[in-house]
């Protein structure tokens, strides 16, 4: 089994980072064998899209002609996604939605033609549908009964991910973080589940 661990957020010790970790330690449990890549966003943040980039991107001519090496970095990134049958993901929830290095990661691996194609119908993946654990830290609350703030973050990442093919989500929260002390938030970790499928 090959597994993508991905983290997103700029702290080193983090609940987001805690909770993908767990994800990944159960998953070790099962496959003592697996194979683990690294992807630390937050502590190696990507470029955000540079002008060549964009200007491939831009039309279907340039899309068949690239810029030499504009998509260099963008097929790297697709092809870990693509070598791995699980992806674990570890993201703080700023602002109620994605963080930047989350958004810049994402901006690179959607490309028409490459991981999804456009239907009159709206986008259909092109990649094979595999686990996806997302562990979310939030310092406010944005699910169940107690909600105080909205959730963009779940909804985007369940259509952008969904529209590359990849279907299978687990989401896994630990919330009102800014108000829990050490103990509180070991024993917090990872209490909720949501599903999408």
């Amino acid at each position: 089994m090959n597994v993508l661990h991905i983290d997103c957020s700029p702290r080193p010790e983090s609940h987001s980072r805690y909770l993908s970790v767990a994800i990944v330690q159960k998953l070790l449990e099962v496959s003592p064998a697996a194979s683990i890549t690294r992807r630390d966003l937050g502590a190696d943040p990507l470029p955000h899209a540079t002008a060549d980039y964009a200007t491939t991107l831009s039309s279907l001519a340039t899309l068949a002609a690239p810029v030499k090496g504009s998509l260099d970095h963008a097929e790297a990134l697709i092809h870990e996604v693509e070598a791995a049958d699980v992806i674990v993901m570890g993201t703080p929830m700023h602002n109620l939605t994605v963080p930047s290095v989350l958004k810049a990661w994402i901006d690179q691996v959607l490309r028409a033609g490459r991981t999804f194609k456009s239907t009159p119908a709206g986008k259909v993946g092109m990649l094979r549908d595999r686990p996806v654990f997302i562990g979310i830290a939030s310092g406010g609350v944005f699910s169940g009964e107690r909600a105080n703030q909205p959730d963009f973050l779940t909804p985007y990442l369940s259509v952008v991910l969904g529209s590359i093919g990849l279907k299978t989500l687990q989401f896994l929260f630990v919330q009102a973080t800014a108000f829990l002390d050490g103990d509180q938030a070991t024993l917090a970790r990872g209490k909720r589940l949501r599903r999408s499928t």
